[in-house]
């Protein structure tokens, strides 16, 4: 085996050794802090998602990262990329004005030193297009990098709702 194939191989072996580790709990935890803050972050996303409901796109500026590898990916299918698109499909929705309520439920938290992962429930209900009231409940995953200190949303996706769906 030439020499650049060995460095590759130890790279692989090292990497992998390190993904182990981590996934084996030899990491230190993040801290009770760190956890509470992603938590916080979430709570504010799932409040600013239900203005949103009401027209009013605001809120989503303050939770969401403005970098250019957000993604967003939600009940209506499609997928957007970076700030201004996410921005640009929120607004969309809050053209809708589906009223109703949301919640998460079932959170897993997984928090590491700069991003953090949440899976969860979406429930509650929303009002689609034909002015029946539909009832929303759906898997989520939520991402967020912590930023200048705080917690910013990075990326969301759903699973689709068929009154939403284009």
């Amino acid at each position: 085996m030439n020499r650049r194939r060995v460095v590759q191989a130890l790279g692989l072996m090292t990497s992998c050794a390190l993904m182990t580790s981590q996934a084996s709990g030899n990491t230190p935890p993040p801290s009770s802090a760190d956890d509470q803050a992603v938590r916080n972050a979430a709570a504010k996303f799932y409040s600013a998602l239900n203005v949103m409901f009401t027209g009013d796109a605001g809120p989503m500026k303050d939770v969401w990262s403005h970098a250019t590898d957000v993604t967003y990916m939600g009940p209506a299918g499609g997928r957007k990329r970076g700030w201004p698109a996410v921005l640009a499909e929120w607004e969309e929705q809050a053209a809708l004005k589906l009223g109703g309520d949301v919640r998460p439920v079932e959170l897993h938290v997984t928090v590491g030193q700069d991003l953090a992962v949440i899976n969860c429930w979406e429930k509650g209900q929303n009002v689609g297009a034909s002015g029946k009231v539909e009832a929303v409940s759906i898997r989520a995953t939520n991402v967020f990098r912590k930023e200048g200190g705080s917690w910013k949303m990075i990326g969301h996706h759903t699973d689709l709702l068929p009154f939403l769906v284009k």
